[in-house]
């Protein structure tokens, strides 16, 4: 007889007609703890203690609106069909990639309103944000998504998995590639290269282009590694082209703020 296997419930709460999901309280604990992180180092560098208070209260929610947005844009051929589904962001679909843009443009017009560099800005909160992604992956866990190819479960206990993981990537009578603990991973490391890179003393802005660098080579390859991803061609997927542009861009800026001497001021100075 074979065993049953337990896994993990989507949700947190419920209260009455109120249903509180995982997905919603690990992205919104990773956010909190990417502000305390950022708020202790505003302070360091000469900010006032509530910019990244004041900053996160425009730019989650702008960045939640955006990443949707990007994933339905891409998945338009669905939610033209079913418009209702449009809000249904507890069950999962928001993309990075759009919540970024989001972000990182509210943070320049942000920075422009205060008076700030946004290089000062962006270099401050790239351990966050990375802090955030790290963290937020764990609610794509817990609602068993992005997720790689068919493995058996022999496989994922020669990775050395805890239980509760294994038992987790068992999808309709199926066990899958963790990716989405490949990618956890890697950029649980990135943080750790960042919050390193700080003491190195950079040119502004360069932290954060090292954040742009580090976060889309690992996406690149383990968006490879993925069945769920939003496809630009039959081979080729949305996230590893934006990826791609985003190495090239970030190399690009560092290379012609270097040569410029557009790279005012070092990470270190006030």
């Amino acid at each position: 007889m074979e065993t049953e296997i337990q896994q993990l419930d989507r949700v947190f709460l419920e209260l009455g007609p109120l249903t509180i999901y995982w997905y919603g309280v690990i992205i919104a604990f990773g956010a909190i703890l990417g502000l305390w992180l950022a708020t202790r180092e505003s302070v360091r560098r000469g900010l006032p203690k509530e910019t990244f208070v004041d900053l996160v209260l425009y730019a989650i929610p702008i960045a939640i609106l955006s990443a949707r947005a990007y994933y339905v844009i891409f998945q338009w051929d669905y939610y033209s069909q079913n418009p209702g589904d449009i809000i249904k962001i507890w069950e999962g679909g928001i993309a990075i990639h759009g919540g970024l843009i989001g972000a990182i443009l509210t943070g320049y017009v942000f920075a422009k309103k205060r008076g700030i560099s946004f290089w000062k800005l962006a270099d401050i909160g790239a351990p966050s944000i990375l802090l955030g992604q790290a963290i937020g992956r764990w609610g794509n866990f817990m609602n068993q998504e992005a997720h790689g190819a068919e493995v058996t479960r022999a496989y994922l206990e020669g990775l050395h998995l805890p239980t509760f993981i294994i038992n987790q990537m068992y999808i309709d009578g199926v066990y899958y590639q963790p990716t989405f603990l490949y990618e956890s991973l890697w950029n649980f490391v990135g943080v750790a290269i960042l919050l390193g890179l700080r003491k190195v003393n950079l040119k502004r802005g360069e932290i954060f282009l090292s954040y742009v660098i580090w976060y889309s080579i690992g996406r690149f390859f383990i968006e490879g590694m993925r069945t769920d991803s939003l496809m630009l061609t039959e081979t080729l997927r949305v996230a590893q082209f934006i990826s791609i542009v985003l190495i090239v861009l970030a190399l690009v800026t560092w290379w012609v703020r270097r040569s410029k001497g557009y790279a005012s001021g070092r990470y270190l100075e006030q």
